[in-house]
Order: structure tokens, then C-alpha cells, then sequence
């Protein structure tokens, strides 16, 4: 409809400008049909997901139910919980299961997490020459294959070592590290390795702080550590969850740094869940029973998952 203005300009037209009906509440059909085309996106995506991850879990899910061996009979016989029965009531597996959270912890959650920090506090004040070198040397050892890091940490810590050379030179005792502290060395070897990821991770983080507010507390009077312990941790606590998850899930699955340092010995004092795992897979040919170990293996790395994404929904 349009209407004369009267007064100056009066031969121009004015249209009624109307707001447009709201439209009423989708049909189930419709929001169906929406929902599906804002999913086509991810679905190659969902589909890779559960052909490459969620498939093979559930094929060992199944096995790890069954008698399944390597030798003997063709066939998988279902056992229920036989395998989960028998690892609960083997000595061997608890030594594996307390070796796997000793390495763990030591090696990752303690080790890799706070020297990582500790590289990045000191790398982001130091000059840029200081800062590449130390980068470089940090980062090689973290891009060096895993069969050649454990071989020379192997070199390293065997009884006509290095490390024993460096004792000697400074007259302090030696020993047989492989030998006497397996578990110790081969912590300190994935200390060693992996510490770099940490780094890159919390040097980002700590990039991230505003200048405004450490200087603010240095005018304060707010110590170093006052301020690392009320700044800084703090306002990185979301990377460090992040990198905590990331490094102990790579640490619980490490195979073949242990295998070729000590191959889990001597005996079983390096032993942890994958070694024990493979021993009773692919030495005893209990297929069954090696992927119920894995599987259990699995529910140890969720829950530290749960457990690290429940801290990091925790608001400061």
C-alpha cells in the first residue's frame, strides 16, 4: 500500500514497510533434514573414525572374550572372562601395571612435564642465539626415530658407557644401570626423548601471558616463584592439562624405547603393560589374553582422560 506525502514533495510515493512474518517452528521432517546437511561435512570423517579407530576396537573387544592363539586351532573359542580373571589373579601383571605408572609418572607426568617448563621459562628470556641452539638440541632428540634414541640411550647407560665413563672421571661410583635401575633408565631415556613436545607447548602458552600483568605484579613486590605460582601457573592451567593427557597417553603406550634398552628385563624389573602384553601375544601365543591385556590398557588411558579433561573444565 502507498500513500501521498503531503506538504514539500508531494507527488513523491511512501511505501508501508511491513516486517516480515516470523516463521513458525520447524516440522520434525525439517529439523531432520537440517540437522542431516549440517552433519554431511564430518561425515568422511565420522566414517574414517569408525573404520580406522572404532572397528578395531571392537574386533579386540571381541577377542579379548575369546581363547584365540596363534598356534593350534584355527578357531576362537568364547571364554567370557576367563582372561580378565586370569591377568587379576597373575603376579606379572600387577609388576607390569605398578612399572607402567612408576614410568609414567617419573618420566612424563614429572619429568617431560615440569623440565618442559622449565625450558620454556628459561628459553622465552634468553637471546636468540641461546634460544635456537637450545631449541635445536632439544628438538633433535624428539625427531630422531625411536629404535635409534633407545640404542644410543642404550650406549649411554649399558655398564661400558658413557655415563659410567662420567662417574669415573669424577670418581663417584659406578654401576650397571640396565641392570641394577632398569626402570630408572629407561625413564630418564623417555625423559630425554620426549621432553621437546612439552617445550613447544608451554613455550606457546607462556607467550600467551599479557607483559601487563607480570609486570604488574613485579611492581608489587610478587617474588619469582610468587609469581609463577599465582600468574603463571594459573593462567597456563588449560596447556598444561592438555600437555599432561597428551604425554601420559603417548607414555602408557611406549613399546619400543623399553624393548630395545632392556626388552623388560632383567626378569620383569622393566616390564611394563605393552611388553607384557606382547610376551603373552606374540612369545606365549595367547592372542585371547594379550588383547584383554590391551584392553585393559585401554581403560587405564581413559581414565587419565577423564580425569585431565575433568581438571580442565575446572575454572580457575
Amino acid at each position: 500500500m502507498t500513500t501521498a506525502v503531503p506538504g514539500k514533495g508531494a507527488g513523491r510515493r511512501r511505501t508501508d514497510a511491513r516486517p516480515p512474518r516470523p516463521a513458525g517452528p520447524l516440522s520434525p521432517a525439517a529439523r531432520a533434514r537440517r540437522s542431516l546437511l549440517r552433519g554431511l561435512p564430518v561425515l568422511p570423517s565420522v566414517v574414517l573414525l569408525l573404520l580406522f579407530l572404532a572397528g578395531p576396537i571392537a574386533y579386540c573387544v571381541y577377542y579379548a572374550f575369546t581363547d584365540m592363539r596363534l598356534t593350534g586351532a584355527s578357531g576362537a573359542r568364547f571364554v567370557g572372562f576367563d582372561n580378565f580373571t586370569k591377568a587379576f589373579g597373575d603376579p606379572d601383571f600387577f609388576n607390569a601395571v605398578w612399572l607402567t605408572l612408576v614410568f609414567t609418572v617419573v618420566s612424563s607426568i614429572i619429568g617431560q612435564n615440569t623440565l618442559g617448563l622449565g625450558l620454556a621459562a628459561l628459553l622465552q628470556k634468553a637471546s636468540r642465539g641461546v634460544r635456537s641452539v637450545a631449541s635445536t638440541l632439544v628438538l633433535a632428540a624428539w625427531v630422531i626415530p625411536e629404535v635409534v634414541a633407545a640404542y644410543l640411550l642404550y650406549v649411554f647407560f649399558r655398564k661400558e658407557g658413557e655415563l659410567n665413563s662420567i662417574l669415573s672421571f669424577l670418581h663417584l661410583p659406578q654401576q650397571n644401570w640396565l641392570y641394577t635401575l632398569p626402570i630408572l633408565a629407561v625413564s630418564v631415556a623417555n625423559v630425554w626423548r620426549g621432553t621437546a613436545f612439552s617445550m613447544l607447548v608451554y613455550s606457546a602458552a607462556l607467550k600467551e601471558i599479557p607483559q601487563e600483568i607480570t609486570e604488574a605484579a613485579e611492581v608489587d613486590g610478587a617474588g619469582r616463584w610468587h609469581r609463577l605460582w599465582h600468574i603463571t601457573l594459573p593462567m597456563i592451567r588449560r596447556s598444561i592439562g592438555t600437555n599432561l593427557m597428551l604425554n601420559t597417553l603417548q607414555t602408557l603406550s611406549v613399546f619400543g624405547l623399553i624393548f630395545v634398552m632392556t626388552r623388560g628385563g632383567p626378569g620383569n624389573k622393566s616390564q611394563t603393560l605393552p611388553l607384557y602384553m606382547y610376551e603373552q601375544a606374540f612369545q606365549n601365543s595367547l592372542i585371547g589374553y594379550g588383547t584383554a591385556v590391551a584392553l585393559m590398557l585401554l581403560v587405564v588411558g581413559a581414565l587419565f582422560s577423564v580425569l585431565y579433561l575433568r581438571l580442565l573444565r575446572t575454572e580457575v
